[in-house]
């Protein structure tokens, strides 16, 4: 017999949706917790300075292996059943934790690979353990609870996953600076043993009989491998470059073979099903666009705050920007949780709606800062648009999974945190090569008083404030463009939004509540 929401005390079914949210958060943690610490681990495996752009893969490692592993392990927990991968993806994320902590300590290894080699490939091994946490925790909780409290768990769980990526440099900051970089890593290995324990006393329960598609898992792999290396390439939004041109090419080769391989799979990695569903579609389609307008609000809001704002008698050191970013980042998941518990009432899209609306209109009104930005208009533009970011987390999750069939929860789950994170990192791609040639551009329009002849020594001083002046204006226009282009990107996903109506599955559910727990699978395997 299947397990569902039935097989448990409401107490345990919230103990359960607090358990895999932990599981959740810790491994999305690791996706931002290295950024603080790659200076120390630079010092300790001493990388030289101009390896960093190596060192930058220690991070890119990471994203890469949790964004290619989890719609795989995402199908796998829903042939298998959902602990029994869950525990195996803790296992493989506690042995390239492991792996990460020992870095560069053994004598045997370091004459096979460099340490910073060694960190990268257990980074990579660590994220495929992480990109089984947040899908199969999302499925979880979907299948644990009833209709009318899926959204608050969806949120819980969601919530727990984005707020472990946004505090995770400030995580890494703090436990560098009590134990060490090393610590970070040391400690994941007791939390996920904790929630790999608590999760023992669920029933076990034979395969339903679900295959595992490994052709085109495999061809999924490349795919994902290839079209993530493309959109995080700046020459995509350049003409300079035929790399990412290539990747992408090679990326729908790889979509065309998956496409005709799926027709004759009894099986596939991907159900049609999936995109015949216009729930399922447009909610990723939405989630990618919020993806490119949230990296785009965060990179902005950093960057912008250590130069143009950053003035000699209001100077802004990284800490001080980091606190303006948190002021966005720590309100998405607390209004990811609301955004689930108002699911009860609202209808998923006008939810969305109503946060993309936020969104947009808190990038407008960030587009509009002065130099001299102050409070409360610094805080009360940030918890904006963090409300609005938070808000559509939930909703976005609900109708996807919703919308899919019962054996593919999971893969589900999966596709729109890989939307989202796509999203991501095409937008941080596209910021990068636009913002970089603007900058220049910028710089060539604005001739430089050092280039001067003729000046006498007061002459050249006013000549340098005036070139100061004109360069920090035009940039701060570029930053306000920045922004507006976040909030005009948060309007078009407006449209699959409201185009996303609940699926004939999630209206059959809706009124009829009861049948809901034919389809919420053996949760144990």
């Amino acid at each position: 017999m299947d397990i569902s929401s039935r097989s448990f005390s409401s107490r345990r079914q919230w103990t359960l949706v607090a358990v895999v949210a932990c599981g959740a958060f810790i491994t999305a943690l690791d996706q931002t917790v290295v950024v603080t610490a790659l200076p120390a681990v630079m010092a300790d495996l001493k990388v030289p300075i101009i390896r960093l752009e190596s060192v930058i893969w220690v991070v890119t490692a990471y994203l890469l292996g949790y964004t290619v592993a989890m719609p795989l392990l995402g199908r796998l927990a829903d042939v298998h059943g959902y602990v029994r991968v869950y525990w195996a993806s803790l296992a493989v994320f506690g042995i390239g934790t492991t792996l990460v902590a020992l870095t560069g300590e053994s004598e045997w290894l370091n004459g096979v690979l460099e340490p910073l080699d060694q960190i990268v490939a257990a980074r990579v091994i660590q994220a495929i353990g992480g990109g089984g946490a947040v899908p199969i925790s999302l499925a979880i909780a979907a299948a644990l609870t009833a209709p009318h409290h899926r959204g608050l768990a969806l949120g819980i769980v969601a919530g727990a996953a984005e707020a472990g990526s946004m505090l995770g440099p400030a995580y890494g900051g703090a436990v560098i600076e009590i134990w060490g970089w090393r610590a970070i890593f040391w400690l994941n290995v007791p939390q996920a043993a904790a929630i790999a324990a608590a999760l023992f006393w669920v029933p076990k329960r034979a395969a339903t009989g679900a295959r595992m598609d490994y052709r085109g898992a495999a061809i999924l792999t490349v795919a994902l491998v290839l079209v993530s290396l493309a959109f995080g390439h700046e020459g995509l939004f350049r003409a300079e470059s035929w790399i990412p041109f290539a990747l992408l090419a090679g990326c729908a080769l790889c979509v065309g073979a998956l496409v005709w391989a799926q027709r004759r799979t009894v099986e596939p990695i991907l159900s049609g099903a999936l995109f015949r569903t216009w729930a399922f579609v447009t909610a990723n389609a939405c989630q990618l666009l919020v993806g490119v307008a949230l990296i785009i609000a965060m990179a902005t809001t950093v960057i912008m705050a250590n130069t143009v704002m950053n003035r000699p008698e209001r100077p802004v050191d990284a800490v001080t920007a980091a606190l303006w970013l948190l002021r966005m980042t720590a309100t998405i998941p607390v209004f990811a949780i609301l955004g689930g518990w108002l699911l009860r009432w609202v209808d998923a899209r006008w939810i969305t709606v109503g946060g993309l609306a936020l969104i947009a209109f808190g990038m407008f009104r960030l587009s509009g800062w002065p130099v001299e930005i102050a409070e409360p208009r610094l805080t009360l533009d940030m918890v904006m648009a963090g409300v609005g970011f938070g808000l559509v987390i939930a909703p976005l999750m609900h109708r996807a999974i919703a919308a899919a069939p019962h054996e593919y929860r999971a893969v589900s789950a999966s596709t729109v945190v890989v939307a989202r994170m796509l999203g991501m990192t095409l937008g941080m791609a596209a910021l990068s090569a636009w913002g970089v040639n603007e900058f220049l551009a910028i710089l060539a329009e604005t001739p430089s008083p050092l280039t001067m002849t003729g000046l006498d020594a007061e002459a050249r001083l006013r000549a340098i404030a005036e070139y100061r002046e004109t360069v920090e204006t035009a940039s701060l226009g570029l930053f306000h463009t920045f922004y507006r282009v976040a909030g005009i990107i948060a309007l078009v996903a407006m449209v699959p939004a409201i185009l996303m109506r609940a699926s004939a599955r999630e209206r059959e559910e809706s009124v009829h509540p009861s049948t809901d727990s034919g389809e919420r699978r053996q949760i144990g395997g």
